[in-house]
């Protein structure tokens, strides 16, 4: 009965959505309404009637969607990625629109003004957006103020990445921006992401590189924490790089990853208004490249690593398939921008319903199920 009020619930909302709020919110500038939507998101959040309205419009929970990952509890699989809530302010409402978890950031260690604008936009004919933020946000210092007076009712990853300036251009400076992003962070995260793909910054994705990841793990493994460490990689990437990165991984602080950032590939069918802007593309654009990244990580190093599977998830489908693939969790941004907010408990809803058609009777019996680990 449960499930039935809230597929209806959800049925009117995505029309509401679809009908009215869409069309309105795509004739604006999208950062525009990124900032608008967030505030919103903000002055919902600060209040306990705002946080039990919200609920009430979009929240679902089931048991068979909780499972435990590398000691932290999470009530569903469904996450928001990281480059939504850049600056930690959003923490409060999101559990209550039906997340799992969310990741702040990128955080940075100095505050980051980020590319000039604009630097955000739709392309509606591939289901994408091409981004091109620059990794702005209020530096880890501020952030970790914010976050420090605030009390989380889902586990709440920070991302940290280099700060986009010059002074990063020498690797030097590089590893000790990250390393005080990590320090600054690293009681109040429940686990910590270190973003090395992201493709939008002046000195590229140098930490791609085996040689110099392995000297910032390295100066990263010197910080004191009990937190779980994830890297985030690229979709860009040959395979041949990428085990050669898990190798370099594997002898560090490392057990998760995440799969994968955005690509700066322009293949895509229907990326023509995007063809001649800087940025990588995240969505649909992204999620057969994000796929193959995955299963070949779960099939290498299911064993060693946890993995978090992003892009292209605009449905319980989408989502299932990655947890089939070997992805323990799942992230998204793209699809509930083109969605709606109410995606988050239609996917919750439709991986219950999955999970009953295959006869499991949990999300974990579910993980890599599609893809058999190499021995």
């Amino acid at each position: 009965m449960k499930s039935a009020i809230t597929g209806v619930r959800n049925a009117v909302s995505h029309a509401v959505y679809r009908g009215v709020v869409k069309p309105i919110c795509f004739r604006f500038d999208p950062e525009l309404v990124h900032d608008f939507i967030s505030s919103i998101g903000v002055g919902l959040g600060m209040t306990a009637i705002g946080r039990l309205l919200t609920r009430a419009a979009f929240g679902y929970s089931h048991k068979q969607l909780e499972q435990d990952v590398l000691g932290i509890h999470f009530k569903n699989p469904v996450g928001l990625s990281a480059g939504f809530d850049k600056n930690g302010k959003l923490t409060d409402i999101m559990p209550s629109v039906g997340f799992g978890f969310v990741e702040v950031g990128s955080v940075t260690g100095s505050p980051c003004a980020g590319n000039p604008k604009p630097r955000l936009w739709r392309v509606p004919q591939a289901k994408s957006l091409l981004v091109y933020y620059g990794l702005a946000n209020d530096g880890a210092a501020v952030i970790a103020s914010r976050l420090s007076q605030k009390r989380f009712a889902i586990p709440v990853g920070v991302s940290v990445a280099m700060t986009n300036c010059k002074t990063t251009l020498d690797i030097s400076e590089a590893v000790e921006d990250y390393a005080r992003a990590f320090e600054t962070v690293k009681e109040l995260a429940s686990y910590i992401t270190v973003n090395i793909s992201c493709p939008n910054t002046v000195g590229g994705q140098p930490f791609l590189n085996g040689d110099h990841l392995n000297r910032l793990l390295t100066r990263l493994d010197s910080i004191p924490t009990a937190k779980p460490v994830f890297i985030k990689l690229s979709p860009d990437m040959a395979m041949t790089d990428v085990d050669s990165l898990l190798e370099i991984a594997a002898g560090h602080r490392v057990q998760g990853i995440i799969c994968t950032n955005l690509t700066k590939r322009r293949v895509a069918q229907g990326l023509q208004d995007g063809m001649n802007r800087k940025g990588g593309l995240s969505g649909k654009a992204v999620n057969s490249e994000a796929d193959a990244l995955l299963a070949h990580v779960y099939r290498t190093a299911g064993k060693r690593f946890v993995i978090v599977g992003v892009g292209g998830i605009f449905s319980a489908e989408d989502a299932y398939r990655k947890i089939r693939l070997g992805a323990s969790l799942v992230q998204l941004i793209t699809g509930m921008i083109f969605e709606g907010p109410q995606l988050i408990s239609d996917i919750n809803l439709g991986l219950v319903r999955l999970l009953k058609r295959d006869g499991l009777t949990s999300i974990r019996d579910a993980i890599g199920i599609d893809n058999p680990l190499r021995n």
